[in-house]
């Protein structure tokens, strides 16, 4: 039974890039939750409602620094009010505001009883012990209430959401030294290739021999920058066995991802090697360029993606389906890179019916975003990949799009949304 599934999957028609990736998702699934210390939660899932255990402020404090007044007392200007205490932060008034009073206070403070006004400090004289008011603009401001921010027993940060600098913040001030959250996937990284050495055969680059494994490398790399931590299993030489020896060691990863071995070539073994291991195959091939020859399966429970062996095919391929799998194990909703619409700089031909993804930088002219390519697009030019701050998607039936046309671009890197020019 199993072999006719992997059978059918082997020769079934090549799939377009959004069943595709429908087709990994349903069948990752989200873990388990653990607890961190808060300062290990950031870029995690929160995985239980955050409920708040006291109430913020816990006092109705000032917004400003100034002089904590009564508004009826600024009906007619400049006026001048005595001034009774002095209040900084993280002190608290002893001292009740009465007619003609005031109290020195500062931001944050707590502030006194009688008063529903601060004026901002440079509304007066500053003075002491008596204040001159020269300007009623805050009457019946610059009072923040008591729970103005939570109060206690409400679910101050809701869980599934990612968690950032702000949300760290609102769970330190709460109180979370630890928190729940799911946790990161382990990530079983293998390339192969007899033709590949590790950074410590570079002596083999020099002559001739061998070429870098850059995959092994990219891949570490893009895992971690998805929030995973990679587990890099090293280079399968070209045979059945040692290929099996190494996805041997994956056990207790959650997910499987190989580089190369899974074409059609003489000494491409991943299939078989992965059938005898009883892996059930679901597809083989996507309607794309760069990164046709993609495989998706199950390896005892485990989701596995097995990704083209070009430099720039992994690349691209690891942004379309495994980045979005990381991410849903991760508890992320917000699986994918938002597409934005760009103006094209050059025009584009492709030449094969299928759905294009070429290496694009963008940038924004006149409050337009605008495309042009890194150069040629060769599957194996990875410097391209090093260029670019987008993929721009071609359709299958656009086969020549001009100059001053649009295409949709999908958004990556670090620098992918920053400009070099201040703009409010």
């Amino acid at each position: 039974m199993m072999a006719n599934a992997a059978n059918k999957a082997k020769h079934a028609a090549p799939l377009q890039v959004a069943d595709a990736v429908a087709r990994i998702l349903a069948d990752v699934r989200t873990l388990g939750a653990i607890k961190v210390p808060l300062m290990d939660a950031y870029n995690c899932v929160l995985a239980v409602d955050a409920v708040a255990p006291v109430t913020l402020p816990p006092w109705d404090n000032s917004a400003m620094d100034g002089y904590a007044v009564r508004a009826r007392d600024l009906a007619k200007l400049p006026v001048t009010l005595r001034v009774i205490e002095s209040v900084a932060a993280g002190q608290f008034p002893t001292k009740r505001v009465g007619a003609g009073e005031a109290t020195q206070i500062m931001t944050g403070a707590p502030v006194p009883e009688g008063v529903d006004t601060v004026v901002r400090v440079e509304d007066t004289d500053g003075g002491m012990p008596v204040v001159e008011i020269r300007d009623a603009r805050d009457a019946g401001k610059n009072v923040r209430p008591r729970g103005e921010d939570i109060r206690e027993g409400q679910v101050a940060i809701a869980a599934g959401t990612p968690l950032g600098a702000a949300q760290i913040g609102v769970l330190a001030s709460l109180g979370f030294a630890e928190v729940g959250v799911i946790r990161a996937p382990r990530v079983a990284i293998l390339t192969s290739g007899d033709e590949l050495v590790e950074l410590d055969g570079f002596d083999e680059v020099r002559a001739g021999k061998k070429i870098v494994s850059s995959n092994g490398y990219t891949l570490r790399t893009l895992v971690r920058a998805a929030g995973a931590e990679p587990a890099y299993l090293g280079i399968a030489s070209d045979t059945p066995e040692s290929l099996r020896a190494l996805l041997e060691q994956a056990r207790g990863c959650d997910l499987i991802i190989t580089s190369a071995g899974i074409s059609v070539g003489e000494h491409d073994h991943m299939r078989d090697v992965l059938e005898a291991m009883g892996a059930e195959m679901k597809f083989w091939r996507v309607r794309m360029r760069p990164g046709a020859p993609i495989g998706f399966g199950l390896l005892g429970g485990v989701p596995w993606i097995g990704l083209p062996g070009n430099p720039v095919s992994t690349m691209v391929t690891f942004e379309l389906f495994a980045r979005p799998a990381i991410h849903k194990m991760r508890g992320h909703t917000k699986l994918f890179r938002r597409p934005v619409q760009v103006v094209l700089d050059e025009p584009i031909t492709i030449t094969a019916d299928l759905t294009h993804f070429l290496r694009a930088v963008v940038t924004m002219h006149g409050g337009r975003a605008r495309a042009r390519l890194t150069g040629p697009q060769s599957s194996g030019i990875l410097t391209s990949m090093s260029m670019a701050n987008a993929l721009l998607i071609v359709p299958a039936d656009r086969r020549n799009v001009a100059a001053g046309e649009t295409l949709n671009a999908m958004l990556i890197g670090d620098d992918a949304e920053l400009s070099g020019d201040f703009a409010l």
